[in-house]
């Protein structure tokens, strides 16, 4: 079974969902639709609330709740509550909401969206710019992004060839490439730009995705040579591979005089025309 994270803005707020190939259907993020609704700043102790209720009424929704693996603000992935497309519609009858017709039409809008994108794959990075669009970034900045999403399928295929478990066995191989580039871990990386749930590489300069794509690419490579198997000979190999981008970085400050680690954010970085 296949399945692909995304994420989608409904009034700049960002919904995660996940698309099941075997089921051909999205599934959403119960929190990230409630949070949109209710607006509430702890949708999970509302949601808590509305599922203990439902489930008392032996209300049929609840019992239709699944949970799949999708991306935390820690870059980990965890079980959560979905719903289907059918079953966040359900969801919205029982939660009394300015924003449920809005939410309805939108919803519909972005269900057909997969269909579309598996005729015509230049769809889902249109798409993907739009979404940075909204979000204030400038287009240079955007053509690396999309650039960086590109590259980071590259060493996560590669892994899954090497018998390494999708999840948190990914999240901590990504952390060992970002040590050995950068001299920090993804924790202490966010930490120094002051971020909390926000996306770590949504949130680097021009420079910084252009290291982060050498470390992952270089990983990739050298791993098809070595043909690491396992989680622990990917772990040496990704802890090692990525001091081949900071050999570049360090070369760069060195003629620079300036750290290429910066502590911009998406607030700073919007503002400027280019972000390197």
């Amino acid at each position: 079974m296949k399945k692909s994270n995304s994420i989608i803005l409904f009034n700049q707020k960002e919904i995660r969902r996940i698309w099941d190939d075997e089921k051909e259907l999205w599934y959403f993020s119960v929190v990230d639709v409630i949070e949109v609704l209710t607006e509430s700043p702890r949708p999970r102790k509302y949601w808590h609330a509305l599922k203990t209720k439902l489930e008392q009424e032996g209300s049929e929704l609840s019992q239709k709740v699944g949970q799949l693996k999708l991306e935390s603000s820690d870059g980990k992935n965890y079980l959560t509550d979905v719903f289907d497309t059918e079953g966040i519609l359900r969801l919205i009858q029982s939660i009394p909401s300015p924003n449920s017709e809005p939410f309805k039409l939108w919803l519909a809008k972005v269900g057909y969206e997969r269909v579309e994108e598996t005729e015509d794959p230049e769809l889902a990075f249109d798409r993907a710019m739009r979404t940075y669009f909204q979000k204030g970034y400038s287009k240079e900045w955007i053509n690396q992004r999309l650039k960086s999403i590109e590259v980071r399928k590259e060493p996560t295929d590669e892994w899954q060839e090497r018998d390494v478990k999708e999840g948190s066995d990914y999240a901590i191989l990504t952390d060992e490439i970002t040590k050995a580039r950068a001299d920090r871990g993804v924790k202490d990386y966010k930490k120094f730009k002051g971020l909390k749930k926000e996306n770590l590489r949504d949130n680097m300069t021009n420079l910084e995705l252009v290291l982060n794509m050498l470390a992952e690419v270089s990983t990739t490579e050298i791993s098809k040579k070595q043909k690491p198997v396992g989680f622990s000979k990917n772990k040496e190999v990704a802890r090692k591979d990525g001091t081949v981008a900071k050999k570049a970085r360090l070369e760069i400050e060195k003629q620079t005089g300036k750290s290429v680690i910066s502590n911009e954010s998406a607030k700073s970085l919007k503002s400027l025309p280019t972000h390197t």
